[in-house]
C-alpha cells in the first residue's frame, strides 16, 4: 500500500506551505519516499501538474512515469466499480460528467485497485453539485488523509542543517 497524491497536494505545496525556494526538503522528501515506495501519483495529475509551465511543471517532468504511474489494467478493471458507486449516489448530471473526465476519477480507481490511500485537501462535503474525493473514499471503503496527516503518519521531518543561518 502508498500513498496516492492529488494535484491539490502539489499545487498547495508549491504555491503556500512548501514553496521550492523556501522549503526544497519538502520535494527531497517526496523523491526520496516515492523511492522508499511510500508515495506515488497518477498519469492524469502530472499531466495537470505539467500543463502549469511552471517550477513544478519541471518537477513533475523531471519524476516522468515512475512518480506518476501510467493507468494500467488493475485500475482499469476497478474503474467501473467507482463510477456505479457515483451513478448510484444521485449526484446531478453535470458533477457526474465533469468527474468522470477528470483525474479524481481516475486517482480513486488506482486507490481501489492498489489498496491505497488517497491524500487530499479536499474535504467530504454532502454537496450533490461536485463529487468530492473524500466522499467517493468513503462510500467504496478507501483510505483518505490530508497531507499534514500523510506527514505525520510517515514521520516527515524538515529540519535545518546545524549550521544553516
Amino acid at each position: 500500500m502508498a500513498y496516492l497524491l492529488d494535484a491539490n497536494v502539489f499545487i498547495q505545496a508549491k504555491n503556500l506551505q512548501y514553496g521550492f525556494d523556501f522549503c526544497p526538503a519538502f520535494w527531497d522528501w517526496l523523491t526520496h519516499s516515492h523511492a522508499a515506495h511510500k508515495l506515488r501519483s497518477i498519469r492524469q495529475v502530472g499531466d495537470e501538474l505539467l500543463a502549469g509551465a511552471d517550477e513544478l511543471a519541471d518537477w513533475a517532468d523531471v519524476q516522468g512515469d515512475a512518480f506518476f504511474v501510467p493507468t494500467d489494467a488493475s485500475v482499469l478493471a476497478a474503474a467501473p466499480a467507482v463510477s456505479a458507486w457515483v451513478l448510484q449516489q444521485g449526484f446531478e448530471p453535470a458533477a457526474i460528467n465533469t468527474f468522470l473526465q477528470v483525474a479524481d476519477f481516475w486517482l480513486i480507481a488506482a486507490a481501489l485497485a492498489g489498496h491505497h490511500t488517497v491524500v487530499t485537501h479536499e474535504v467530504p462535503s454532502p454537496t450533490l453539485k461536485r463529487i468530492k474525493i473524500p466522499n467517493v473514499c468513503v462510500g467504496l471503503g478507501i483510505g483518505f488523509a490530508n497531507p499534514y496527516q500523510m506527514l505525520r503518519r510517515e514521520q516527515a521531518r524538515f529540519v535545518l542543517d546545524q549550521g544553516a543561518p
